[in-house]
């Protein structure tokens, strides 16, 4: 890899930096409380599941697939543990199960696109219709969540000085740090780029492409389950409709956060900036006071669009230097 493309796989995300700095700086500026760090640690603490599941959603989108499917799963999950909760069994066992829902239903889809050469699209769409339809076979009405552990999780709150975080925001940064690992000093990681890059030629270099796609899949079901139970935290309650349109959120994070829809280029630490980004909108428009909830989606879908086009401008400016570069 020469200089030119490290520089030119950076921009996006030092734009997004950037973005965020300026955003964060808007809000200092013109509102009075907004300085308060509580405000910058709620950003984390609103956002833990979300950045759990863009974690997933970024090996996803750099191996060149998407995953349409989190939002239900993250739905399925806290019914799966508000009804067996219900049922008395105990949170050292519900919680694995729980766990187990994503991974095995990612690990379906996987086999389904590469075995089937199916479109990620079409699969995980679904698997997103066929994990909200389970939700609602197990109960159409919300499930409270009563439990003790699950009640401490939520209220527990670890300070910093005078600031606090949840132990939610915790579980969060473990995955990030775990996710970095994997996407940068495993073989794993390096398989996920390469494909993402270009699978046939992946398939050349006797690259495992049918484990590693399948395992990407398996990683995205996973963090979708353990954002489902950090979501149960967060709202100690089992319900259908929880995360509806959840995966936009996620997939939009991941875009703004510098990952290439096209795969191959991209970072996990890109992804939660991006995160914190729609956090910030949320919260500017919370302090604006004025201005409807939907002022959200607005914003983010104007800043998707603007970063898909930054993306679309980026390649085929460094195939046309190469082009250049080539020819002398």
């Amino acid at each position: 890899m020469n200089r030119l493309e490290i520089n030119t796989r950076m921009i996006p995300v030092f734009i997004t930096v950037g973005l965020f700095v300026l955003m964060y700086t808007f809000g200092l500026l013109r509102y009075d409380n907004f300085s308060s760090p509580q405000v910058f640690m709620n950003l984390f603490i609103d956002n833990a599941f979300l950045i759990i599941v863009a974690v997933g959603m970024t090996f996803v989108i750099l191996s060149g697939g998407i995953d349409l499917s989190v939002g239900s799963v993250i739905a399925l999950t806290s019914m799966i543990v508000a009804s067996l909760l219900m049922e008395g069994l105990p949170p050292w066992l519900v919680i694995p199960i729980a766990l187990m829902v994503g991974p095995i239903l990612g690990f379906l889809m996987g086999c389904c696109i590469h075995y089937f050469n199916l479109q990620p699209f079409i699969v995980t769409l679904a698997g997103m219709f066929l994990a909200r339809g389970l939700s609602f076979v197990i109960s159409v009405q919300t499930i409270t969540i009563n439990d003790d552990f699950f009640s401490f999780m939520a209220r527990t709150r670890i300070y910093i000085g005078d600031y606090f975080i949840s132990i939610s925001v915790i579980i969060a940064l473990l995955v990030v740090v775990a996710a970095v690992f994997i996407a940068h000093y495993t073989k794993f990681g390096r398989n996920v780029y390469a494909i993402g890059g270009n699978e046939q030629s992946a398939l050349l270099m006797g690259l495992p492409v049918a484990k590693t796609k399948i395992l990407v899949y398996t990683l995205s079901g996973f963090c979708a389950s353990l954002a489902g139970i950090v979501f149960t935290f967060y709202m100690l309650s089992g319900y259908g409709l929880h995360a509806n349109g959840f995966e936009l959120n996620a997939i939009a994070a991941v875009v703004i956060g510098g990952t290439l829809l096209t795969g191959g280029v991209g970072y996990v630490a890109g992804s939660v900036i991006g995160v914190l980004i729609l956090g910030t909108i949320q919260s500017l428009i919370v302090f604006e006071g004025s201005l409807s909830a939907w002022w959200t989606r607005i914003a983010i879908g104007l800043l998707l669009l603007l970063f898909i086009v930054l993306q679309r401008v980026i390649v085929l400016r460094t195939e046309a230097k190469k082009d250049t570069i080539s020819t002398h």
